[in-house]
Protein backbone atom coordinates (compact mmCIF):
# COMPACT_ATOMS: atom_id res chain seq x y z
CA UNK A 1 0.00 0.00 0.00
CA UNK A 2 1.54 3.21 -0.87
CA UNK A 3 1.28 6.80 1.03
CA UNK A 4 -1.56 8.86 0.33
CA UNK A 5 -0.47 12.13 -1.81
CA UNK A 6 -1.63 14.94 0.28
CA UNK A 7 -2.45 16.86 -2.95
CA UNK A 8 -3.63 14.71 -4.47
CA UNK A 9 -6.53 13.78 -2.01
CA UNK A 10 -7.25 17.65 -1.60
CA UNK A 11 -7.35 17.97 -5.13
CA UNK A 12 -9.93 15.26 -5.34
CA UNK A 13 -12.10 16.85 -2.68
CA UNK A 14 -12.05 20.70 -3.74
CA UNK A 15 -13.30 18.46 -6.92
CA UNK A 16 -15.94 16.66 -5.67
CA UNK A 17 -17.49 19.64 -3.91
CA UNK A 18 -16.96 22.25 -6.39
CA UNK A 19 -18.98 19.52 -8.61
CA UNK A 20 -21.75 18.54 -5.73
CA UNK A 21 -22.45 21.87 -5.03
CA UNK A 22 -23.09 22.99 -8.48
CA UNK A 23 -24.91 20.46 -9.26
CA UNK A 24 -27.45 20.71 -5.97
CA UNK A 25 -27.36 24.01 -6.98
CA UNK A 26 -29.01 23.56 -10.39
CA UNK A 27 -31.41 21.10 -9.13
CA UNK A 28 -32.83 23.50 -6.38
CA UNK A 29 -33.13 26.35 -9.05
CA UNK A 30 -34.90 23.35 -12.05
CA UNK A 31 -37.22 22.92 -9.06
CA UNK A 32 -38.41 26.27 -8.41
CA UNK A 33 -36.32 27.27 -5.25
CA UNK A 34 -34.86 31.33 -4.33
CA UNK A 35 -31.68 31.83 -4.58
CA UNK A 36 -31.29 31.12 -1.15
CA UNK A 37 -33.04 27.86 -0.96
CA UNK A 38 -30.65 26.84 -4.00
CA UNK A 39 -27.74 27.79 -2.10
CA UNK A 40 -28.95 25.44 0.98
CA UNK A 41 -29.16 22.94 -1.35
CA UNK A 42 -25.80 23.44 -2.67
CA UNK A 43 -24.09 23.05 0.58
CA UNK A 44 -26.28 20.01 1.81
CA UNK A 45 -25.09 18.57 -1.63
CA UNK A 46 -21.51 19.33 -0.18
CA UNK A 47 -22.36 17.87 3.44
CA UNK A 48 -24.04 14.79 1.67
CA UNK A 49 -20.32 13.98 -0.55
CA UNK A 50 -19.00 10.03 -0.21
CA UNK A 51 -16.03 10.71 1.90
CA UNK A 52 -15.05 7.12 2.11
CA UNK A 53 -15.11 7.23 -1.53
CA UNK A 54 -12.98 10.28 -2.18
CA UNK A 55 -10.07 8.87 0.26
CA UNK A 56 -10.48 5.55 -0.82
CA UNK A 57 -9.95 7.43 -4.50
CA UNK A 58 -6.94 10.13 -2.73
CA UNK A 59 -5.04 6.68 -1.47
CA UNK A 60 -5.31 4.39 -4.69
CA UNK A 61 -2.76 4.56 -7.17
CA UNK A 62 -2.84 7.15 -9.95
CA UNK A 63 -5.86 6.57 -12.87
CA UNK A 64 -4.51 5.39 -15.53
CA UNK A 65 -4.17 7.61 -18.96
CA UNK A 66 -7.37 9.17 -20.29
CA UNK A 67 -9.51 8.24 -16.88
CA UNK A 68 -10.28 10.60 -14.13
CA UNK A 69 -11.22 10.52 -10.64
CA UNK A 70 -14.49 12.14 -8.79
Amino acid sequence: MTTPDPLQLAAAVRKACVLAALDGYERAQIAGLCQEGAWEAAVDAMRMLDLDALVAYGTAREPAAGQSGP
